[in-house]
């Protein structure tokens, strides 16, 4: 029974230093990636789709499934890398507090297409805002400054939102480059700065 104690003693203080240290499971790369991914969505709905709301959604659905993928695929290699049981329960620690946002995010895309279609000019805000959250919900796993990220994601959909409300014009290409295209930039910026500049990409 001791034992037992002890052994829950020690993963609960695991889980307490992941949470207190910076994670590094995100990487400017990736995370460059996906401005890269929002910027080239924005020009290809601009040049190349009908302006139809159900084309749009399918258009940045698929560049959220991309990017999600792409840093998914480097959170796993990073970790199968490093095989340190620290650096999984941080991994773990890092998508707990960040994937409610992203569920909510889901769900509320699916309701509002399904049932409410003619509110889907609200979905480029209602993004921004929950990806805000989610990186103010994992600020601590996050570099210094991240939370002027969280911050900017949080501004840029709320006036997304009013600026859309006047003609009511379902996922305008320039807003969604504006806010994810500068937000991931930025956030990569802080990465690369504070995590990667000085260890020479060690993982």
């Amino acid at each position: 029974m001791q034992l037992d104690d002890a052994l829950s003693q020690i993963a609960q203080i695991r889980r307490q230093l992941a949470r207190s240290e910076v994670f590094r499971g995100y990487r400017a790369a990736t995370t460059g990636f996906t401005a890269v991914v929002a910027l080239l969505a924005s020009l290809i709905q601009a040049y190349c789709l009908p302006d139809r709301p159900d084309v749009c959604l399918a258009l940045w659905l698929a560049a959220a499934a991309l990017s999600a993928s792409v840093v998914s695929v480097e959170m796993f290699v990073s970790c199968r890398r490093a095989q340190s049981p620290m650096r999984n329960q941080m991994t773990l620690s890092a998508i707990e507090q960040f994937m409610p946002s992203l569920v909510a995010g889901g769900l509320l895309t699916f309701v509002l297409e399904r049932y409410a279609s003619d509110a889907l000019w609200l979905m480029p805000g209602i993004w921004a805002v929950l990806f805000g959250l989610g990186i103010f919900a994992s600020r601590r796993l996050l570099p210094r400054g991240a939370g002027a990220v969280g911050f900017w994601y949080l501004l840029s959909g709320l006036c997304s939102v009013v600026v859309a409300s006047r003609s009511h014009h379902a996922f305008t290409a320039w807003h969604m480059a504006v806010m994810f295209g500068i937000g991931q930039s930025i956030l990569a910026g802080m990465l690369y700065w504070n995590l990667e500049r000085t260890d020479g990409w060690k993982r």
